[in-house]
């Protein structure tokens, strides 16, 4: 079997929403000699991808993404970030990016699937989690370095905490050296003007997008 047809199989594996189908699959195109980095980018971001546009069409739902962002992120976890520690070769990120939602809000559905697509996609990933306080955002961001904080809110009433971030940013002195990124159900365009942040986006997809054109990568 090619290295094209291997990379397909996986792909269509993340279509079938089996996480068994995906490890196998995975697992295959390893043992048949493909690369970890072109496992992930050709063939597990091809089908996350393709999830995406059904589910941008109405032929998926949301559960189709969040299942799929799930297997993915464990196929990466579990099998193909170890075999890249292994074999010393690291995949050059896009940038680096933690994620997490905000102080008050529990709700991580959406977050969960914009980390694995923004994984999948190159970026370093840092998610954490839910009910996080500004201040974790504030000394992530130091710690790591990172190049974009990105802001998930599902409450109303937990909106004025993503402003929050932001102001924690300005007088911790980080606010320039990161762009902002805001998201949720209740988030608008008008709000994330309003708040100062550097870009907003409705769904998973567009989070990759936006990212992209603010860091220049487009």
């Amino acid at each position: 079997m090619s290295e094209n047809e291997l990379l397909n199989q996986v792909a269509e594996a993340v279509l079938s929403f089996d996480e068994n189908k995906v490890i196998e699959a995975v697992r295959i195109a390893l043992k048949n000699g493909v690369s970890p980095i072109d496992i992930i980018e050709k063939g597990l971001t091809k089908g996350l991808r393709t999830v995406g546009d059904k589910f941008e069409t109405g032929e998926f739902f949301l559960m189709h993404m969040v299942a799929a962002a799930e297997i993915t992120k464990k196929a990466i976890d579990k099998i193909l970030q170890p075999e890249l520690s292994k074999s010393k070769t690291q995949r050059k990120a896009l940038g680096k990016v933690v994620i997490g939602t905000v102080a008050g809000d529990i709700h991580d559905i959406g977050k969960n699937i914009v980390a694995a697509m923004l994984l999948s996609a190159g970026f370093e990933v840092y998610d954490l989690g839910k009910d996080v306080p500004a201040g974790e955002f504030v000394k992530k961001v130091r710690e790591v370095d990172a190049d974009v904080v990105a802001l998930s809110a599902l409450l109303s009433t937990t909106l004025p905490m993503q402003r929050v971030v932001i102001e924690a940013l300005e007088s911790s002195g980080l606010r320039e050296k990161v762009k902002v990124i805001v998201g949720g159900a209740p988030v608008t365009k008008e709000w994330a003007e309003e708040i100062g942040a550097d870009g907003y986006a409705e769904n998973a997809i567009e989070a990759v997008n936006v990212l992209k054109r603010l860091l220049n990568l487009t």
